[in-house]
């Protein structure tokens, strides 16, 4: 480390800061080292271009790792590990946070969203959906030279279309219920003058035409005993895995929880919910044992969220994250991949074996509509046969 402090160019009057701005953020002191030595590497390549720390942007250090390729250096930082230099000199004011330039589709999907947000109501992550296939289908026709007050139905379907050919059949559904309220928000801006959403088709597929594919009881205990609790990350995925297994919790659900929603006195956890949906589930002893080693390994942080990535800087996991973790313990156990909803499906199931009614079922699982749960009656084969009756014509 003390070859780098040597030479870090103009960068030098920064190194000691950038040092303590890594070390507060959790970053191992190998890591801060060989972040340091990109930090002298930057310093003296502006001095060699003779550019100022001011000038540095996305832009000019993506030009600095090509001249780091093209001068046959073997080491070349990645873009992730030149983001946290930037990070470090715009927070404290060397480097302007430069202005975006937004074109009249950004502003349109602004206010899109502002409608969803204010006008409908939609819960965050809905939003989230509904924006992200108005973005993809208006950027496609924007390529296409096709602006929103010029869209017509073969637009629509075009695009739907494709989308149908990748995705499954409840994803397509979704497709369709998002395109179709971009549509209606442009006919009542009179953006568009036709109502497009009737130009969106409907999608094939039918409410409980098939028996859910359920994970047995053997198979869910083999996800939780394979994860490492020797290990930070192993600790925090056995607690979030023991959450969805023995609450039934969602990913969403997961991600959401914070430090004050466990109640250790009352032994409840505090559940923030789809559609904005709050309520409180009881905190079994295994559920808690497995929180609570995770706590006293959880890294240093103001962050309130329960879980937190386990690489700095730490910060609280994204929803997707819990679908990774669930994949990856089924690959150490040796299981058919599948996601933490499947464990849903698996707590009702054995729920329903164990002789629970449909309606404490809804309840555990935060079910609105009892026809949602009326999905897991179909688990229980050895009860179905007892009611089946005889096809017409065969002998028993």
């Amino acid at each position: 480390m003390a070859g780098t402090r040597r030479k870090p160019g103009l960068l030098g009057p920064h190194y000691e800061g950038y040092r303590c701005w890594l070390e507060e953020r959790g970053y191992t002191p190998l890591t801060v080292r060989g972040m340091l030595k990109v930090l002298a590497q930057v310093g003296r390549w502006l001095s060699l271009v003779d550019l100022d720390v001011a000038d540095l942007s996305v832009a000019r250090l993506e030009l600095f790792r090509v001249y780091r390729r093209q001068a046959g250096f073997r080491q070349v930082p990645g873009s992730r590990a030149l983001r946290p230099l930037l990070s470090y000199l715009t927070e404290i004011g060397v480097v302007q946070t430069p202005v975006p330039v937004v074109g009249p589709l950004e502003v349109l999907l602004t206010q899109y969203r502002d409608w969803l947000v204010i006008d409908r109501g939609l819960a965050e992550g809905t939003v989230l959906r509904y924006e992200t296939t108005a973005r993809l289908f208006l950027k496609q026709r924007d390529r296409e030279g096709v602006k929103p007050a010029a869209l017509t139905g073969a637009h629509v379907n075009h695009f739907l279309l494709a989308e149908c050919g990748r995705v499954s059949a409840g994803s397509a559904k979704g497709r369709v219920a998002e395109l179709r309220s971009l549509l209606r928000y442009l006919f009542i801006c009179q953006i568009t003058p036709f109502r497009l959403g009737t130009a969106v088709p409907p999608v094939g597929g039918w409410r409980l035409a098939t028996v859910p594919p359920v994970m047995t009881r053997d198979d869910v205990q083999a996800l939780l005993d394979h994860c490492d609790r020797d290990s930070e990350v192993g600790v925090r995925d056995l607690a979030m895995l023991t959450l969805i297994a023995r609450l039934g919790l969602r990913s969403i659900e997961v991600a959401r929880l914070e430090l004050g929603d466990i109640n250790w006195r009352t032994g409840e956890v505090f559940v923030r919910g789809k559609g904005r949906q709050e309520g409180r589930m009881p905190l079994p002893i295994e559920v808690g044992e497995a929180i609570t080693t995770y706590l006293v390994q959880r890294p240093a942080s103001d962050e309130r969220r329960l879980f937190l990535t386990s690489k700095a800087p730490h910060q609280s996991i994204r929803a997707a994250l819990v679908n990774d973790v669930t994949e990856r313990a089924c690959k150490r156990a040796g299981l058919p991949r599948v996601g933490p909803h499947r464990l849903r499906h698996a707590l009702a199931a054995e729920l329903l074996r164990h002789g629970a009614d449909l309606v404490a079922i809804g309840q555990v699982l935060r079910h609105r509509d009892l026809a949602t749960t009326a999905l897991y009656a179909k688990v229980d084969l050895e009860s179905l046969r007892t009611v089946a009756q005889p096809w017409p014509g065969i002998n028993r």
